[in-house]
């Protein structure tokens, strides 16, 4: 029987399975038992209620989705007041995505997430910085660097750094944020994009550029992933693009520790459960004991796994 949990820092999961935050919700327990993931991960959470950006906001293109849905949301006091309850009614593990728009606002938001139920803190810093001109904290290393070291300062709880692939140098990025006290990273979100609609003859999205997910994404955010793990000793979470357990493989081989589903599960709600069960047949096949002997093997560091 193939072992399928990992190691994610200080917390232990059940599966190297997980969605991407904003592309999932407790309305799919109506689908499959969500208790079968490795972890939960939330929409991100701000500290006010926000309006979001106009519509339109999602877009469909080429081989996946453009959206700028610009994290609308009630504020994270109701979010603890209304939404926290429903989550604590599953056993996996919560992480609470968090963007914020200044490294302080992050350390509070940060301290009042840290509470019984949640059991970690993904930092979405690929939002941008208000103290910065608006440019994304994942942008460069610097502002990466004080966001993240904001949040270890005011929690306990492990942080996980989500970074932006809309950068010149994603690994000095990622070297930063370990530095400043990551626990893990989550590589990566969704790369700028634009689409044009041919009717209107204007941008497709309501607020012109978005962010491109889906399977088109995939070799990119593999990059990333590769790259990413060569330059940190902490986990890498890998997202961007994946659809089936081989996909999962790839990443995981390229040296992430566990995984994040998003788009495909608005094509398929049971996408997660597939991609896991993939995991497992192709351990099984390989004869690998524990999936997480998968973490790194395409690396050039790393022995390449004998065919058996």
């Amino acid at each position: 029987m193939v072992d399928l949990s990992v190691q994610i820092g200080g917390l232990r999961l059940a599966n190297p399975v997980m969605p991407a935050s904003g592309t999932f919700g407790p309305e799919l327990a109506d689908v499959f038992d969500l208790n079968l993931l490795g972890a939960l991960v939330t929409k991100s959470v701000t500290p006010e209620p926000r309006r979001g950006n106009p519509t339109p906001r999602v877009t469909e293109t080429g081989q996946g989705l453009l959206n700028s849905i610009g994290i609308p949301g009630k504020g994270i006091p109701a979010w603890l007041a209304k939404d926290l309850p429903v989550w604590r009614r599953f056993t996996a593990p919560l992480v609470v995505s968090l963007s914020a728009p200044s490294a302080t606002a992050f350390g509070e938001a940060a301290r009042a997430l840290s509470v019984p139920g949640v059991a970690a803190i993904e930092a979405n810093i690929s939002c941008p910085n208000l103290e910065a001109d608006g440019r994304a904290f994942a942008a460069e290393p610097g502002p990466a660097a004080v966001a993240i070291a904001a949040i270890r300062a005011a929690t306990g709880l492990p942080v996980w750094a989500k970074l932006s692939p809309n950068t010149g140098d994603i690994a000095a990025v990622a070297r930063a944020c370990e530095a400043a006290g990551a626990d893990a990273l989550v590589v990566a979100n969704t790369i700028l994009g634009l689409a044009i609609d041919l009717d209107t003859m204007a941008p497709a999205l309501g607020a012109g550029m978005g962010g491109y997910s889906g399977p088109g994404f995939k070799p990119v955010a593999l990059r990333l992933v590769w790259q990413c793990a060569q330059a940190v000793r902490i986990p890498v979470i890998g997202c961007g693009g994946i659809t089936t357990g081989t996909d999962a493989v790839e990443f995981m081989l390229a040296g992430a520790a566990a995984v994040q589903v998003g788009t495909a599960t608005f094509v398929q709600p049971g996408a997660m459960l597939r991609v896991t069960e993939g995991i497992t047949d192709f351990c099984a096949r390989r004869g690998v004991l524990r999936a997480a002997d998968l973490t790194g093997r395409a690396l050039p560091s790393a022995r390449p796994m004998a065919a058996e």
